[in-house]
C-alpha cells in the first residue's frame, strides 16, 4: 500500500486496506512519526522477516480518533507515535491491548513501558536547557531554576498545548509535587522573553537571533543541527551552550517515542514481531544514527552527533506514573496563564 502523507477519510482508506489487513505476512502500521529516515526500519524488518508493512501516516490525535471510529473493523495492527502523553491518550481511548513479550520485557527498561504492557518506548530525546554563551554566564542547572527571577525576560519555551511541555510538567509534578510544579510554571511564565510560539528548532533559532537568552528543547533538534545544515541555526551553533538539567538530583527529563499493538489487530503476532524488532540492536542504533535520538535499550552505541552532547544522568521516573499527571499539568498551565 502506498505511503499516506496526511490523514485521509476513514471510509476510503479502510476499504483500501481491508484486503491487506487479513493477508498473511502483513502488518498494518498507523504512525505519527514523520521522519524519512524511518524508512530504513521498515525495509530492514521486511528484509529480515518477509512481513510487508502497510503504512498510514497522520497526526497522532487523528489516528487515535480514527482507530476508535473503526472499532472492531480497524485494520490497524500497531500505533507508533511520539511522546508519553500520546501513548497514554491511546491507552485511555481503548485502542491498544496488553501483550506478553519476553523480548520487550528484557530489552526495554521497566520505566519506559506501560504498567499494563500496552505501550513500550523505543527511542528517547533529552529535554535540555540551552543558553546563549555570550549573554548567560550562570545558566540554570535544573528545570526548577528556570523560574528564578534573575532570568526574567530571558526564557523561550513552546506553548502549553505542546506535548513535550505537558510531559515535562507532569514529570515535575511526579518528582517535586503539585504545588512546586505550579510555582515553577508561574515563575517560568514571569520569565518569558516573549509569548510561547513555534517548535523546538524555533526556540534554538531564537537564541541565535537574540530574541531570548535561554531556551528549552529536545536534544535531537540540536544534534541534527550539528550533523547537517539547519537553516538559521547551524551557522551560529557555536554560540549555544547546553545543560543536562538536574544532574545532582533526578536527572534530565526524557521524552519518549514508542508504540503498542492495536486493540483489534488482525495481524497480532506480526505486530508483536515488529515491536520486538524495534528493540533490536540494529533498530536501536538506527534510531540514533538516522534521527539523532537516544536508544531506549541500555548499552547501544550512540551516533556521532548524539555522542557530541556528552554523557549525562537521565531521569528514570516511571513514565506510566508521569502520564497520570497530564490532566493536572494542563490545569496548571491554564491557571498560571501559560499560553
Amino acid at each position: 500500500m502506498p505511503k499516506t502523507a496526511r490523514f485521509t477519510p476513514i471510509a476510503l482508506t479502510a476499504a483500501m486496506v481491508a484486503g491487506a489487513a487479513v493477508a498473511e505476512g502483513d502488518v498494518n502500521l498507523y504512525s505519527s512519526r514523520h521522519y524519512d529516515t524511518d524508512e530504513r526500519l521498515y525495509s530492514d524488518f521486511t528484509e529480515q522477516t518477509g512481513i510487508t508493512i502497510n503504512r498510514i501516516e497522520g497526526n497522532a490525535d487523528e489516528l487515535i480518533a480514527r482507530m476508535q471510529a473503526e472499532g472492531a473493523n480497524s485494520p490497524a495492527d500497531i500505533l507508533l507515535t511520539v511522546d508519553t502523553s500520546r501513548l497514554q491518550r491511546a491507552k485511555d481511548a481503548g485502542v491498544l491491548q496488553s501483550i506478553d513479550s519476553d523480548v520487550l520485557e528484557e530489552r526495554i527498561p521497566s520505566n519506559l513501558q506501560d504498567n499494563d504492557n500496552q505501550w513500550f518506548g523505543f527511542s528517547q530525546r533529552a529535554r535540555i536547557i540551552f543558553y546563549d554563551k555570550d549573554e548567560v554566564s550562570e545558566p540554570p542547572m535544573d528545570y526548577l531554576s528556570l523560574a528564578d527571577p534573575k532570568y526574567k525576560g530571558m526564557v523561550c519555551h513552546r506553548s502549553s498545548t505542546n506535548v513535550y511541555g505537558q510531559t515535562l510538567l507532569s514529570a515535575i509534578i511526579e518528582n517535586h509535587g503539585e504545588e512546586a510544579a505550579r510555582e515553577w510554571a508561574a515563575g517560568v511564565v514571569a520569565n518569558f522573553a516573549r509569548d510561547p510560539e513555534g517548535g523546538d528548532t524555533d526556540q534554538l533559532r531564537a537564541l541565535v537571533s537574540g530574541e531570548c537568552d535561554i531556551a528549552v528543547a529536545n536534544s535531537y533538534y540540536f544534534a541534527r543541527a550539528l550533523r547537517t545544515d539547519v537553516d538559521g541555526l547551524s551557522d551560529e551553533i557555536d554560540q549555544i551552550g547546553w545543560i543536562f538539567p538536574a544532574q545532582d538530583a533526578e536527572g534530565a527529563h526524557m521524552n519518549l517515542s514508542g508504540g503498542g499493538v492495536a486493540a483489534n489487530a488482525p495481524n497480532r503476532e506480526n505486530a508483536i514481531a515488529f515491536l520486538e524488532y524495534l528493540a533490536s540492536d540494529q533498530a536501536q542504533q538506527y534510531f540514533s544514527a538516522g534521527n539523532d535520538e537516544y536508544p531506549a535499550v541500555p548499552g547501544v552505541a550512540l551516533s556521532e552527533s548524539v555522542g557530541k552532547l556528552g554523557e549525562f544522568k537521565a531521569d528514570d521516573v516511571d513514565l506510566s506514573a508521569v502520564a497520570k499527571n497530564l490532566p493536572t499539568a494542563q490545569k496548571i498551565f491554564n491557571e498560571v496563564g501559560w499560553k
